[in-house]
């Protein structure tokens, strides 16, 4: 079995090289240790994506994540992560890198983001994620005046995401109010197999 320690690496890091020796290693469980609970989720994102069962428990102040693979779906799934999808999968992302909307006055912007975000709702089809970083992180977390938009967003099928070192930066991990904690990786990896990309 591969055993690989990651628990002194933050994210996107343990997901990038978990998948490398996925790759390098197609059908071989692995054991991976990581530091806390959002590389957690996100290498256990990844492996169950990649055809692999994955299987947490606490080991000292970390994770430490088995990793089996599907008899039955391994060889395929972890070939066909070997060339990158290039092709527009016909998904449509919203990108949020900010609490505001355009540039100008703060305030206004901000009215304009709740407006905009609200309005999603009336959208067909919605959209198939929105991705929140930077002072984005503000709309998902307590305090913020869309969390029933994007509560409601979220109930009919979108994936809302916060960057998690975003999160952690401005300290508002624990405050995160709807959705889910997501990666760098994952949000580059989301974008570019999208067919388009809003920026609000």
């Amino acid at each position: 079995m591969i055993k690989l320690d990651y628990s002194q690496h933050q994210c996107p890091y343990p997901v990038v090289e978990t998948r490398k020796q996925i790759m390098a290693n197609p059908g071989q469980p692995l054991t991976v240790l990581v530091g806390d609970r959002a590389s957690r989720d996100n290498v256990s994102r990844l492996a169950t994506k990649m055809g692999y069962q994955p299987v947490s428990t606490e080991s000292g102040d970390g994770f430490l994540l088995t990793l089996t693979p599907n008899a039955k779906e391994s060889n395929t799934t972890t070939q066909s992560n070997a060339i990158p999808e290039t092709a527009a999968t016909g998904k449509t992302v919203i990108y949020c890198g900010s609490d505001q909307m355009g540039s100008g006055d703060e305030q206004f912007g901000r009215v304009l983001m709740i407006n905009f975000l609200t309005t999603l709702l009336e959208m067909e089809p919605l959209p198939d994620t929105v991705l929140f970083v930077n002072s984005g992180i503000a709309l998902t977390t307590q305090g913020s005046a869309v969390l029933e938009a994007l509560g409601t967003l979220e109930s009919r099928g979108v994936d809302i995401a916060s960057c998690g070192l975003c999160l952690d930066f401005y300290q508002k991990k624990d405050q995160l109010q709807v959705g889910r904690v997501t990666n760098m990786y994952e949000m580059v990896e989301v974008q570019c197999q999208a067919a388009r990309v809003i920026t609000p």
